[in-house]
C-alpha cells in the first residue's frame, strides 16, 4: 500500500482526545475540524513555568534526492517511547507545497510511521504558510506603494523579495512595474519560496506576539541614498503583518497513526534557511511531555548545525540526545554508487560511504559535545550483510546504533532505539557552539565551513566581502550565520558526493536578516527559489469524484 492508503485505513482519534494526553483541555484548543487544532495562547501562557522534559533532536547523514526518512524515524521514536510507557510528543515542521508537488514528496512520514491527517498536513493544513506568504507580500506592496507616492524615505535600493510557496524557477528574476502608468517605477525583482522568507524565520524564532511585531519591524527592506538601512517599521508595516500572522503564530496539534500527540508548526528549509520548527512549538512540547522529539532538516551539517548554533542559542535550548539517521542506500550513494543502482548490494561503495556518516557523528559528538545514536532506517532492499557491516563498523568506534523498522512496523519497530534513548539522555554532555557570535562574520563562516564541512579554505566574491563589511558597519556583526548551500554534499557542489579531495566553500553573497536575527550566507549555486524536476510529483496527484486525493507520497 502507498503511504496515503495506509493513512486512510487508520481510524483517527478526535483531536480533543489527543489534547487530553498532554493535559490540554478542549477549551484550550481552537478546532480545525475533527483532527486538527491550534493550541491557544492562553494554554501556552499557563504552562510557561512547567518543568521541561528531555529534548531529542533527529538529524541525518547527507541525503539522496528523496531524503532519508528523518520524519519517519522521529514519528516512530515518539510512538516507540509511548509503547514502553513514556510520555512523548513530537515537535515537527510543516511541509511546504514546493517539495510536495516537486521531487521529494510530502513531509508527514511514511508507511506506518506517519502524522495525520496526512493529505491535509501536506497541503494547506491550517493556512500558516499561506499567512506567511500574505504577510511577506503585503510588505512588498507597501514598499512599492510608498515609492509610488513620493518615496519620502528616499529608498534607493529595495532588497525585500516577494515569495510563493511553490517551486517556480521562472520567478528567480522578474521585472515588475511594467504597466506604463505614470509614477510607477519599473525595477528588477525576484521571488523566494515562502519557506525561505525571513517572515518564516521570524515566526519560528518569535516568542510571542510582541516579539513577533518587534522582529517584523526590524526587517531591512532596502537602503536609502546614504546607504542607510530602511526598515519595515519605517513603513509602519509590522502591525498589519502581525495581524495576518496572529493565528499562524499558534502551534498546531495533530496525531500519529498510533495516536501519539504531534505539534507541527513552522517549516523553513535547512539548505536555504535555518531548518527548524518554531521555538514556541518546541518549548510548548517540552512543557507538556517528558520526551520531545524534534527534527532539523537535511543532513547534520545543515539542519543540526543551524538548530544548535542559531535556534538553541536564541531560545536557550540544548538537546539531551541526537539521533543521526542513516540509510544503506544513502551510504552507497555517498560512497560512489550511481543513483540508479543504490538499491543493489554494493559493499565497496557502502564501505566508502561510511566516511560521510563518521563525519556527521564526529561533528555532533566531537565538535558540539552531544550524545548521539545512529538510527539505521531499514528499507526492504537492504540485505542482512549490508546491515551487519554498518552495525559492526559503528561498534568498532563505540558509536551506539539501532536498526529501526518503523516504515513497516511503526512504533513497534522503534522500541529498541526508544529504550536506548531513555538511557542516553541521562548521560552527561559538554555542549559547545561552533563559534562565538561576537567573532567577525568571516571567522564565523570559516569555522562552520572548516570545522563542520571539512573545507580547506573559504573563498569570498567581491560582492560578499562588500556586504560583510556593510553589515559589520551597521552594527550587526554579532549575529549568528545561516549558511545556504547544497544538502547533497559537505562541499557547495551537489555533484561532489564523496568529498575525497580537499575542497573550498565559495561564498557568493551575504544578506542581513535583522528581523530573524541572523546573517544568510549564500554558498555555491544554491537557489532560494527551487525549480520543478522534469517529471514533477504534481503530474500524479489527483482527486476523484468522491473527493478522495491520490498520488501524494
Amino acid at each position: 500500500m502507498t503511504d496515503l492508503e495506509i493513512a486512510k485505513n487508520v481510524k483517527l482519534e478526535k483531536i480533543q482526545d489527543i489534547g487530553k494526553k498532554l493535559n490540554i483541555n478542549e477549551d484550550d484548543l481552537e478546532l480545525y475540524g475533527n483532527y486538527k487544532a491550534k493550541i491557544s495562547n492562553e494554554k501556552i501562557k499557563k504552562i510557561e513555568k512547567n518543568k521541561t522534559g528531555k529534548l531529542i533532536l533527529v538529524t541525518a547523514i547527507s541525503p539522496t534526492p528523496l531524503g532519508e526518512g528523518k520524519t519517519t524515524i522521529s514519528i516512530s521514536i515518539a510512538d516507540g517511547l509511548r509503547k514502553i510507557g513514556k510520555m512523548s510528543v513530537l515537535a515537527l515542521r510543516e511541509p511546504s507545497l514546493g517539495p510536495v508537488f516537486g521531487i521529494k514528496g510530502g513531509a508527514a512520514g511514511g508507511g506506518y510511521a506517519q502524522i495525520a491527517p496526512m493529505e491535509d498536513i501536506n497541503l494547506h493544513f491550517t493556512g500558516d504558510i499561506h499567512a506567511i506568504t500574505a504577510a511577506n507580500n503585503l510588505l512588498s506592496a507597501m514598499i512599492d506603494n510608498h515609492i509610488y507616492f513620493g518615496n519620502e524615505l528616499g529608498i534607493e535600493k529595495v532588497v525585500w523579495k516577494r515569495c510563493l510557496d511553490l517551486n517556480d524557477r521562472q520567478l528567480r528574476k522578474v521585472n515588475t512595474g511594467l504597466s506604463g502608468e505614470s509614477k510607477i517605477v519599473p525595477r528588477e525583482d525576484s521571488f523566494d519560496i515562502t519557506v525561505a522568507s525571513e517572515v518564516m524565520a521570524i515566526l519560528c524564532l518569535a516568542t510571542d506576539i510582541e516579539d513577533l511585531k518587534r522582529r517584523l519591524g526590524n526587517i531591512v527592506i532596502g537602503y536609502n541614498k546614504k546607504g542607510e538601512p530602511v526598515y519595515a517599521r519605517d513603513l509602519k508595516a509590522e502591525g498589519s503583518m502581525a495581524v495576518l500572522l496572529k493565528d499562524a503564530l499558534k502551534p498546531n496539534l495533530v496525531q500519529t497513526l498510533e495516536h501519539t500527540p504531534a505539534i507541527v508548526h513552522g517549516g523553513p528549509f535547512a539548505n536555504i534557511a535555518h531548518g527548524c520548527n518554531s521555538v514556541i512549538a518546541t518549548k510548548t512540547a517540552m512543557r507538556l511531555a517528558d520526551y520531545t522529539i524534534t527534527e532539523a532538516g537535511f543532513g547534520a551539517d545543515l539542519g543540526a548545525e543551524k538548530f544548535l548554533d542559531i535556534k538553541c542559542r536564541k531560545a536557550n535550548l540544548k538537546p539531551d540526545a541526537v539521533v543521526c539517521v542513516a540509510t544503506i542506500k544513502a551510504l552507497k550513494y555517498h560512497g560512489g554508487a550511481p543513483k540508479e543502482t543504490i538499491l543493489e548490494e554494493n559493499m565497496p561503495c557502502l564501505e566508502n560511504g561510511m566516511g560521510n556518516l563518521y563525519q556527521h557523528v564526529d561533528n555532533i559528538r566531537g565538535k558540539f559535545g552531544l550524545n548521539v545514536i545512529v538510527a539505521i532506517n531499514k528499507y526492504t532492499s537492504d540485505t542482512d550483510k549490508e546491515i551487519e557491516f554498518v552495525q559492526n563498523e559503528l561498534a568498532k568506534r563505540q558509536i551506539p546504533v539501532s536498526l529501526v523498522e518503523s516504515w513497516a512496523k511503526g512504533g513497534e519497530g522503534a522500541i529498541d532505539i526508544a529504550k536506548q534513548l531513555v538511557d542516553l539522555v541521562k548521560k552527561e554532555e559538554k555542549f559547545e557552539y561552533i563559534y562565538d557570535v561576537n567573532e567577525a562574520i568571516v571567522e564565523k563562516i570559516n569555522k562552520v565551513a572548516m570545522k563542520i564541512y571539512g573545507a580547506k579554505t573559504v573563498k569570498y566574491t567581491e560582492e560578499a566581502t562588500k556586504n560583510i563589511e556593510k553589515i559589520e558597519e551597521l552594527g550587526y556583526g554579532n549575529l549568528p550565520v545561516c549558511i545556504a548551500k547544497t544538502q547533497y554534499s559537505f562541499s557547495d557542489d551537489p555533484k561532489n558526493l564523496e568529498c575525497k579531495e580537499p575542497f573550498e566553500i565559495n561564498v557568493r553573497d551575504v544578506e542581513l536578516k535583522a528581523g530573524a536575527g541572523f546573517i544568510v550566507v549564500l554558498a555555491g549555486k544554491i537557489m532560494t527559489m527551487p525549480g520543478l524536476p522534469k517529471v514533477p510529483a504534481a503530474e500524479s496527484i489527483d482527486i476523484d469524484e468522491n473527493g478522495e486525493i491520490v498520488g501524494i507520497f
